[in-house]
């Protein structure tokens, strides 16, 4: 004869998973290495930049390690406006900015998991972030005529940030979305590589337009 443990157990149905159901939680670790990657050449980048801001305030005439020719080159843009435009110089930025990106990196690989405001603080961080790039660009190419290679490479690794974290939280649902649109964002979220490099593509053909600067680059 069974006993009750077995009769109740056995009068219990299974219950199938259901689409409601939470899924477990998976370390993005991709997105944990490009972070602490990316953030580690941002931090370079804006150390540099506040080693030569550094430099042209103990001499407006020093002669800079990034000044390469009319084209190529740090001092205009560190002493224009444009390079403060918080009243301080902007590599300050990049260097708490990156320090920043850096830390959730790091904490995403140690397996944290972080609330939804954390995200969208974090996003609302990476879009201030490009969008002060965008500016830079612009103001680069139209009105200070001149590529600033540390300033390229905060650029560089600014862009991919944006696209990586913006369409990570889309996925993830941290930014609030439809579901039919969280799946087409994880698609595009798998094309971040060309994504970026269709961004560099943009930036790179409105300054050979704007500056001509294949041909001028090693004049």
């Amino acid at each position: 004869m069974p006993s009750s443990k077995t009769a109740t157990a056995a009068q219990k149905p299974n219950r199938p998973a259901t689409a409601d159901a939470p899924l477990p939680y998976r370390r993005p670790t991709a997105l944990a290495i490009f972070l602490i990657v990316a953030g580690a050449i941002g931090f370079w980048a804006a150390f540099m930049l506040t080693v030569d801001k550094f430099h042209l305030l103990a001499d407006s005439h020093a002669q800079l390690s990034c000044n390469f020719n009319v084209l190529i080159g740090c001092s205009k843009n560190l002493s224009s406006w444009q390079g403060s435009l918080l009243g301080f110089p902007n590599p300050i930025l990049g260097l708490a900015g990156w320090t920043a990106t850096i830390a959730v990196g790091v904490g995403l690989f140690a397996a944290g998991r972080f609330a939804r405001w954390y995200w969208i603080a974090f996003n609302v961080g990476v879009v201030l972030a490009l969008a002060l790039v965008i500016f830079l660009i612009t103001e680069s190419l139209t009105v200070l005529n001149v590529l600033c290679p540390w300033c390229m490479v905060t650029w560089t690794v600014t862009i991919p940030t944006f696209w990586a974290v913006t369409l990570y939280n889309l996925k993830e649902g941290h930014i609030p979305v439809p579901e039919r649109a969280r799946r087409f964002f994880g698609t595009l979220y798998g094309w971040v590589p060309l994504i970026t490099i269709v961004s560099y593509a943009i930036v790179a053909v409105l300054a050979q337009i704007q500056l001509d600067w294949i041909h001028r680059a090693f004049v």
